[in-house]
């Protein structure tokens, strides 16, 4: 007879079904499932929509002592999008195989930590080790797949988030198929960079002068440059990991209306990853100075970028909320291996307001899936992150001072 499912499995099971996918995610059935969440766990729970449709969700556990800043436990609804095709079952299903392997889009990025914080605290509740003494929020955010502009970006300038008195906070991190698990104290930037390139437009049977191609396989070329640089800087020193470098990619290009036509403006888009120990006003000179050196009428536009240099200390005796989360690894037997995410999570916008925050996810022996076909998450690996987190989350929320 199979074993009965533990009651935290069946529930990330039932949010992982939520489809909170990009381009249209369905917020509404995940925030009702939220709501009754909230209302098992005894929270006062609170729904924020500045952006219709785009629902900010809110459980916050009174502490003892409301003069003490409080503890936010963030999390984002929306996934990415998927591809049907390529997976083994249907992504939002929540299949769970014979090893007890759970696949769906949400497994790893990031419903299992948010459903995690929310078992861990029932647990406590549970325990009779449910109270503590700063106020517990936990924040379940829309839109961070697509920058966080509709969710934590607008939520955190609010005067409802300024309510909330926050001192600390916890996020995301990813999985790490080693014995370790990964903590982030930083994030990269990304940066949306487009270069226009106009040209000598004509016939394609030509020697044409100046045109929009010559430029733009120029820009290219040292924008490439630059990424084969900082790659081979990554290879050549083991103490960096790959968010301490500056990760360049060209994904986009533009132009062009027919084969025998030599285009009067080409563009190229490229995405890059800063991260926050650079520079930031020099690398942007330096890739505007490119352009210029290919030719005057080049010209450079950002989209989406952010500057921000914040990160958290996880230096030993130097700051009482690292040392709470390092004693409570240490407990439960959690080795780390402390990074700057390379990619970007909302923990940037957090740090950009002067709380320091913490990138965690308790996934160790599994392999790294977000954004990939076949996202899974093993029950055990769930389970134990539920463990964990009734481990880390009291040493946080009972710190004094």
């Amino acid at each position: 007879m199979a074993a009965k499912e533990d009651p935290a499995v069946t529930n990330f099971r039932e949010y992982i079904r939520c489809k909170t996918v990009h381009p249209d995610p369905d917020y509404r059935t995940c925030t009702e499932f939220l709501k009754r969440q909230g209302k098992e766990l005894g929270a006062e729970v609170k729904v924020y929509e500045k952006f219709p449709g785009n629902p900010v969700v809110i459980f916050t556990l009174p502490g003892t002592d409301p003069s003490l800043p409080a503890i936010l436990l963030n999390s984002h609804t929306d996934v990415v999008p998927v591809y049907p095709e390529h997976w083994k079952y249907d992504p939002f299903s929540a299949h769970k195989d014979e090893k007890g392997d759970i696949y769906g889009r949400g497994t790893q990025d990031m419903k299992c930590v948010g459903m995690q914080y929310v078992e861990a605290l029932k647990r406590l509740k549970k325990n009779g080790n449910g109270n503590f003494l700063r106020t517990i929020h936990l924040s379940f955010v829309p839109d961070e797949e697509v920058s966080g502009i509709r969710g934590m970006c607008w939520f955190i300038k609010s005067e409802d988030f300024k309510a909330l008195n926050v001192g600390f906070a916890m996020d995301e991190g990813y999985a790490n198929p080693g014995e370790e698990c990964f903590v982030f104290y930083g994030d990269r930037c990304p940066w949306h960079i487009w270069v226009c390139c106009p040209g000598q437009p004509g016939h394609g049977s030509q020697f044409l002068p100046n045109t929009a191609g010559e430029k733009l396989r120029r820009v290219i070329d040292r924008f490439l440059a630059f990424r084969d640089a900082e790659e081979q800087r990554l290879k050549d020193d083991p103490t960096l990991s790959l968010g301490h470098t500056t990760t360049l990619n060209l994904t986009m290009l533009k132009g062009g209306v027919q084969f025998n036509v030599v285009p009067a403006e080409l563009s190229v888009g490229f995405d890059v990853r800063v991260p926050p120990t650079q520079d930031f006003e020099e690398l942007e000179e330096r890739f505007r100075g490119w352009c210029q050196e290919v030719d005057e009428s080049v010209t450079l536009e950002m989209g989406e970028q952010t500057k921000i240099p914040q990160t958290t200390c996880v230096e030993d005796g130097k700051s009482s909320w690292w040392d709470a989360f390092a004693g409570a690894c240490k407990k439960e037997n959690i080795k780390l291996i402390k990074q700057i995410f390379p990619a970007a999570t909302d923990s940037r916008y957090i740090r950009q307001q002067g709380i320091p925050a913490l990138g965690f996810s308790p996934m160790n022996h599994t392999p790294l899936l977000l954004h990939d076909h076949n996202e899974f998450l093993n029950e055990n690996i769930f389970l134990r992150g539920i463990e964990i987190y009734a481990t880390i989350i009291p040493a946080l929320a009972n710190l004094k001072g």
